[in-house]
């Protein structure tokens, strides 16, 4: 009988190998049969010829990429260890399925619209089964990636501090250490007593303010609220897995209205949702991971949503540019304009 340990692995390669081999054969049909539409001669050679094609590519890059790698990291780990700060599987759906599937979607739009001899035959939005199914299997890929290090059975608990990084918690712990009363340093030998210029100008009233703390969080006694307060890191992996991609899975809902793919705007909304997209080849934890995320989704969506906001009105929701805008703003703020002279007094909220 196969262990469970077996029956992990098969499922989430046969689950990976659907997500990576799919999206494509969906995407391509939906190319082939618009190609097909917009020809005149009811003649389907060209849409078996296209069919044929998606098969035979899936076919060759799963037999020359994919397996070769995934039996490479089955069977090499210590070359799999070595590997630090991206991860070789989403980085082959990024660049084999996910590329080619935005690509023809394009496609798509353009076979309709040439092919169109009166403009109000184009569908009033495109269909959203396609896209949504090129994002699923990467949120799919990305979720397994991250569950092969969690057992699948038995309980685990989660860590509420998960999203900080261990070494800015030992950063917290030696600030708190300098900022010690005198009387912990009794024992010391005393040297010569420093100058002002070694202590900070706020040093002494700092130490006299209070530290406050927020709203403590609660514990029940009850049975049915302690059932209800139970948290497991395995299942917020598929929370913030479909949370992380929110945004981007709004910006490419947009590319399928009218107006958008009508016109030229619809190049630049796929552009940068693909060019977020690559965010996911990072493992979750690298350091780089915030600072690309301004870079390469919330400061270029802000440029897209205002252009679409100006020129074809609210078709994306201005909820969506405010979130890119305040969190540029933020990462900005706190990351770097907090160390400057002017802006690194350290202040607590008196409430």
């Amino acid at each position: 009988m196969a262990s469970g340990r077996l029956i992990k692995l098969l499922v989430f390669e046969l689950l990976e190998f659907a997500a990576f081999s799919i999206p494509t054969l969906v995407i391509m049909e939906q190319f082939a049969t618009a190609y097909q539409k917009s020809r005149t001669v009811s003649d389907q050679t060209h849409y078996w010829l296209i069919v044929s094609c998606s098969i035979a590519y899936v076919a060759s890059v799963t037999l020359l990429i994919w397996v070769p790698v995934k039996v490479i990291l089955y069977k090499k780990r210590h070359l799999y260890k070595k590997i630090k700060g991206w991860r070789p599987v989403l980085m082959m759906c990024v660049v084999l399925t996910t590329l080619p599937s935005f690509s023809f979607s394009i496609a798509v739009t353009e076979v309709q619209k040439n092919g169109s001899n009166i403009t109000d035959s184009l569908p009033t939005s495109l269909p959203d089964l396609p896209v949504s199914l090129v994002l699923l299997s990467l949120i799919l890929v990305d979720i397994i990636e991250k569950l092969r290090i969690h057992p699948l059975r038995g309980s685990e608990k989660s860590n509420e501090d998960s999203h900080i990084h261990t070494p800015y918690l030992q950063q917290i712990k030696t600030v708190t250490e300098q900022v010690r009363p005198s009387g912990d340093n009794a024992a010391l030998p005393q040297g010569p007593k420093p100058t002002g210029t070694l202590r900070p100008p706020g040093a002494a009233a700092q130490r006299q303010v209070p530290v406050l703390v927020g709203p403590q969080e609660p514990s029940f006694d009850s049975s049915v609220l302690r059932v209800m307060s139970r948290r497991d890191v395995r299942a917020e992996v598929f929370l913030w897995s479909f949370l992380l991609w929110s945004d981007t899975v709004e910006m490419v809902r947009v590319a399928g209205h009218q107006a958008v793919y009508e016109s030229r705007w619809l190049y630049p909304v796929y552009i940068f949702s693909y060019i977020s997209i690559l965010r996911i080849i990072l493992t979750p934890r690298n350091p780089l991971l915030n600072s690309l995320g301004i870079l390469m989704q919330d400061l270029p969506f802000i440029f897209v949503r205002l252009s679409l906001i100006i020129v074809l009105g609210t078709i994306t929701p201005i909820l969506g540019l405010c979130k890119n805008i305040l969190v540029t703003l933020s990462y900005i703020y706190f990351n770097y304009l907090t160390r400057f002279r002017a802006f690194s007094t350290f202040e607590t909220s008196p409430f």
